[in-house]
């Protein structure tokens, strides 16, 4: 079983290994970005969650998620519906590849979303190449908007009913 812990700035030299090594770098592009997010994740990114993912006390991995509001992207128009959320997840140790952890990491932070009494959507963007990161979101019941070029998964809450 996985297990997410807030990333704190102590974390920072194992993000940036797994950010030059060779499986990641080829989807997590602009590595000095990712790592100036995280380093100023207590002020001017505060509005991201980020995580470190660990498999029996290990870590292995790297997750966040934000509301899309509090971004400057678009998301396709997204964004503009309201309720939107974007996930950003990474298997950083290679010996974890393959073996089903990128499902696990996807199905936690739906998890966390749906805690948001403003979700109503979760989107996501990888690269059309990355075929793994595409299965995994299929694989977690997102629907790829052929039009828009973007996996979508709707969230159900729980709904009230009264008597």
């Amino acid at each position: 079983m996985i297990s997410f812990r807030r990333m704190n700035i102590d974390d920072l030299i194992l993000f940036k290994k797994w950010l030059f090594t060779p499986h990641v770098a080829k989807w997590y592009h602009d590595p000095l970005d990712w790592i100036d997010e995280i380093e100023k994740q207590d002020n001017e990114f505060n509005w991201i969650y980020h995580f470190i993912v660990a498999y029996e006390g290990t870590p292995i991995g790297f997750c966040q998620y934000y509301a899309c509001k509090d971004s400057d992207e678009l998301w396709e128009g997204y964004t503009a519906l309201g309720g939107s959320y974007s996930i950003d997840y990474m298997i950083g140790e290679i010996d974890y590849l393959g073996k089903g952890f990128g499902r696990q990491i996807v199905s936690e932070l739906i998890e966390k979303v749906k805690l948001h009494n403003d979700a109503m959507r979760i989107v996501v963007q990888p690269e059309p190449e990355n075929k793994a990161s595409c299965g995994v979101l299929l694989s977690c019941d997102f629907v790829f908007d052929t039009e828009k070029e973007i996996y979508v998964k709707q969230l159900n809450h729980k709904s009230v009913i009264k008597q």
